[in-house]
């Protein structure tokens, strides 16, 4: 009986402390104005697949775990009469006050200025945003920009004494290198798993618009959202975002959002604020295996990029940019990294012929949430 009142003595207390750090990082809602400038952050880290040592993998989660945050997001979510406006009608009343919504994830200090990572689905529609260091010490954050179609988010607090965490080769991570996932999974607090790399390059999983997923085995639960994925060194391979689960909690399936692109959108969106990509206007599809390689091009946008470039519906699109594209996923990721307004060109298949044509890339319209 004792030792059942003194874990529910220390579970409450420890629920008030974090209670008490978010209230006070939410008592300034001054929010300052988004920087436009680089961010440097550390380089490069030896190899993934460095072999942990006799410490197992304490140094790795030592050097990792001050720069991986907590993160606490408030929504004000309205509240209303039954029927809504018909309700309000019959019974004469007024909306209620919002009702506040709190939610749980995960984050990365990513540049010793304040500078964080974490998903975009861990902030999208917040009004109050808190992240809680590995040291106790509670800030409130403010959203830089986010970058929906790659489930990316920047953020900004004023602290001092933060420490970065040290970004890995992004050609360094293989299949069965052993890495951690670090984060706060059902609010708990920090924690590290372990595991390996499954496999890489995964899409198509219908998670994000971009995708290039590492899979992971290390558990990964709700709350680790935005949380780090390191290799056996503690330098950062990747956001994780997402979990395979039908029990909603780790089943050995979980995907992380690479360094390679969690570079590119961090500096577009500490630079301007935002991430442009490459656009061309077309509606791509698979080859079957029968007609060779390329993309077939299904449908021309009406006065877009591939149109006025003379871009037909039944063409099939061999290379962009002198490298070869092997289907629409490829095609679509070296679309988007193509700079807007830059001229890049496309060699082509159309009947028996081969056309080599200039195409001047449009710029990809922002993503339209349902």
């Amino acid at each position: 009986m004792l030792k059942r009142a003194w874990l529910v003595f220390a579970q409450a207390a420890t629920l008030a402390l974090l209670i008490w750090a978010v209230y006070v990082a939410f008592i300034d809602e001054r929010v300052p104005p988004a920087p436009r400038e680089v961010v440097t952050v550390h380089e490069q880290a030896p190899a993934a697949g460095a072999a942990p040592g006799a410490a197992g993998f304490r140094r790795a989660a030592r050097r990792a775990m001050p720069s991986v945050v907590n993160v606490y997001t408030l929504k004000r979510v309205p509240r209303g009469l039954p029927w809504g406006d018909p309700g309000r009608r019959l019974f004469g009343g007024e909306e209620l006050a919002p009702q506040p919504a709190t939610s749980l994830g995960s984050g990365v200090v990513v540049s010793a200025d304040g500078y964080l990572l974490t998903n975009n689905h861990v902030v999208e529609g917040a009004d109050q945003i808190a992240v809680m260091f590995s040291s106790g010490q509670a800030a409130e954050a403010h959203v830089v920009g986010t970058d929906p179609e790659t489930d990316l988010a920047v953020l900004k607090v004023e602290a001092k004494g933060l420490t970065p965490i040290v970004f890995a080769d992004a050609d360094g991570i293989d299949v069965g290198d052993a890495v951690l996932a670090l984060g706060n999974p059902f609010g708990v607090g920090l924690t590290v798993t372990q595991g390996i790399v499954s496999a890489t390059g995964r899409n198509r999983l219908g998670i994000n618009i971009f995708e290039n997923f590492i899979q992971t085995d290390a558990a990964i639960n709700p709350g680790n959202s935005g949380g780090a994925l390191v290799d056996a060194t503690g330098a950062l391979v990747g956001i994780n975002t997402a979990i395979y689960s039908e029990s909603g909690g780790s089943q050995g399936i979980g995907f992380a959002i690479p360094v390679t692109i969690v570079r590119q959108v961090l500096e577009q969106i500490v630079r301007t604020g935002r991430v442009e990509r490459g656009w061309l206007g077309v509606e791509a599809r698979d080859l079957p295996p029968d007609l060779g390689r390329g993309v077939g091009i299904a449908g021309v946008l009406r006065g877009g990029p591939a149109d006025a470039a003379g871009i037909q519906p039944g063409d099939i699109i061999l290379s962009l940019a002198g490298k070869p594209v092997t289907d629409s996923v490829s095609l679509m990721t070296a679309v988007a990294s193509a700079a807007p307004d830059s001229t890049v060109e496309i060699r082509l298949r159309r009947a028996e012929r081969e056309l080599a044509l200039r195409v001047q890339v449009g710029r990809r319209p922002p993503l339209r949430r349902q």
